[in-house]
This record gives C-alpha cells, structure tokens and sequence, in this order.
C-alpha cells in the first residue's frame, strides 16, 4: 500500500491514495492552517471508524443479516503532552434493523474489535480501546438517526 501527502500551502496537504484517491487536510487556525479539510488526527479516528464499520456491514451481510442503517460514534482522548497519541477511544455502534438477531450484531462487532479491524489493532498499542453497541428497531430508530 502507498500513499503521497503533498504541501498545497500554508498548513494544507494533499494526500493522494494509491487507489487513487485524494483530499485535503489542513491545520487549525493557530498554527497557520486555514481550516480547509479533517486533521490528520482526525483522519485517524474516520480511518477506524471506516475500518470497523466495513467489517461489521460485511459480517452481518455475510450471515444474512437485514441491516438498515449503521453509524458509529467515536469519541476519544488524547495524551497532555507531546506526541499527544490517543490514550482512550470509545466507539458506540449503532445498527437500525427490525429482523436483526441482537446476537448476530454482538457477533460483528466483536469480530471486528478483536479480530479484523487492523486501524483498532494498530492503535491498541497506544489507546484503550472500549466498544458498545445499540440495535435500533421500528419507531426507536428514528429519534436516535444521527444529524
């Protein structure tokens, strides 16, 4: 796998996958950036986020499962001093589905957390990873979509 970040100006970069994809990201305002696209730290959290949520789509389709919907909240802290790496990540998953068995989700997401993610796997080495997750049927599902 590779990957290319080039300067654009001030705090901005370009990054540009190998799948041939590319966006911005940028600084906070303090340092010079002009708050064009994520942080790269930022980037990180999606990257899990992604990561995770892939795998748990995949298992549950794989096992039949009638998703609907699936969203995960990421909330995390970061060390005081430098390097400030992510000491704490908790993600909630929630997953909308009237037909879902609730052991098939425990099931995905599970796999996920201890198994498959590589993201949740390389930043278990720096952050205390927890996990929950929610399963949304009927009328439930629409006072919790996310905004």
């Amino acid at each position: 796998m590779k990957a290319r970040v080039k300067w654009v100006d001030g705090m901005a970069f370009m990054g540009e996958t190998e799948s041939g994809h590319a966006l911005i990201m940028d600084g906070a305002a303090d340092i010079g950036g002009r708050n064009l696209g994520p942080r790269p730290t930022e980037m990180v959290l999606l990257g899990l986020g992604g990561c995770t949520a892939i795998d748990v789509i995949f298992i549950l389709k794989k096992a039949r499962q009638p998703v609907e919907d699936c969203w995960i909240e990421i909330e995390a802290e970061r060390a005081d001093s430098v390097p400030k790496v992510f000491t704490r990540i908790h993600l909630r998953y929630v997953v909308k589905g009237g037909a879902l068995d609730p052991k098939q989700v425990e099931r995905a997401v599970k796999l996920s957390a201890e198994k498959y993610c590589s993201v949740s796997h390389m930043l278990n080495k720096s952050a205390e990873i927890t996990h929950e997750h929610v399963l949304l049927r009927g009328d439930e599902a629409s006072q919790a979509e996310p905004a």
